[in-house]
């Protein structure tokens, strides 16, 4: 997810409000008003007295000559780098982004500045600092920034098998977002292939639609996190990170806000998908829904062999929910 930050130096109260209630990830302070911006909420401050202190964890670089570019792309790469543009020259920007890769944030003045920085080499750079007092346009450019998401490649998936297992452990997933139909959580067997799970957003006779939850599997099942990270349905506490995916592979990040583990009875769902096995256990009930290629939900107890559903497959493996190049056999 791209990086937002404020500017508030000369301090201005209005702006520091306004990028929290924005969802900013930290302000730029003066010195000595990081205490007086925690009494507004929760947001970094980048400051001497601050959580991100220049100079340490960043670094300001004002860029007006191929001196100033070596410069920037000398400083470690674990550590930040915010460069301000005096011209608004676009080339220097993507020279760095090819020389040093990443933690890389630019200083723009609107939000329209802030787009085309994220858009740069199809890559964007990590995030942009907002210089302006306007703060109609910290509340556009925080809009566009949340906007910007990784997109997930989907593949029509042929259903194989569906058997019916006994009780198991399962796991939902309620998370602090309301899901549209045809939106829900890629989960799996395995985390090299995962079913577009759809979330609880359809009304049904029996039970009320919860569009904010995400009935996703039995525990020890995977899901695909924000970053392209794996994690186990039964490792989810409030307060995590949560990839949303819709039918067409747009993305979101939402945030959990608990995780209803229950003794259910199970059922085993195998499919196919450019030529890789996709499997999964899930709660056998008619409420739990997979996705089709259209983007319609089909629940599970109605699927039968030779039925299409949305699958994501990856061909590498992974440690500790990291992709890695090695031979890995999940079965």
């Amino acid at each position: 997810m791209k990086k937002f930050w404020v500017n508030a130096n000369p301090y201005n109260k209005d702006v520091v409000i306004a990028a929290l209630e924005s969802g900013a990830e930290a302000v730029i302070l003066p010195d000595g008003k990081s205490e007086a911006v925690r009494q507004f909420g929760k947001i970094k401050t980048v400051a001497k007295d601050g959580d991100i202190v220049p100079g340490k964890d960043v670094e300001f670089i004002d860029i007006t000559s191929k001196s100033d570019e070596d410069k920037a792309a000398a400083v470690p790469s674990n550590k930040m780098v915010v460069l301000r543009m005096l011209d608004w020259t676009v080339i220097p920007i993507e020279n760095l982004i090819a020389r040093r890769g990443k933690n890389i944030l630019v200083q723009v003045q609107t939000s329209r500045h802030a787009q085309l920085m994220t858009e740069i080499l199809e890559k964007g750079v990590d995030g942009v600092v907002l210089n302006t007092t306007d703060i109609n346009d910290i509340k556009k450019t925080a809009d566009i920034i949340a906007g910007i998401t990784e997109r997930i490649s989907l593949a029509p998936a042929t259903i194989t098998t569906i058997r019916q297992l006994g009780m198991g452990d399962r796991s939902c997933l309620d998370t602090c977002t309301q899901m549209n139909p045809g939106e829900g959580i890629l989960v799996g067997n395995t985390a090299s292939a995962f079913f577009l799970v759809h979330s609880e957003s359809i009304d049904n006779p029996y039970v009320a639609s919860r569009p904010f939850r995400v009935n996703a599997g039995a525990v020890h099942a995977y899901t695909l996190t924000p970053g392209n990270r794996t994690k186990y349905l039964a490792d989810f506490k409030s307060g995590d990170e949560v990839l949303i995916v819709n039918f067409e592979g747009k993305t979101q990040t939402a945030y959990l806000g608990r995780n209803k583990i229950e003794k259910r009875p199970m059922m085993l769902i195998e499919a196919e998908a450019d030529n890789s096995p996709v499997s999964l256990v899930m709660q056998n009930a008619e409420t739990i829904r997979l996705v089709r290629p259209d983007g319609q939900p089909v629940s599970i107890t109605d699927l039968k062999p030779g039925d299409k559903v949305l699958a994501h497959v990856e061909k590498t493996g992974r440690h500790f929910g990291l992709k890695v190049d090695e031979t890995l056999i999940e079965r």
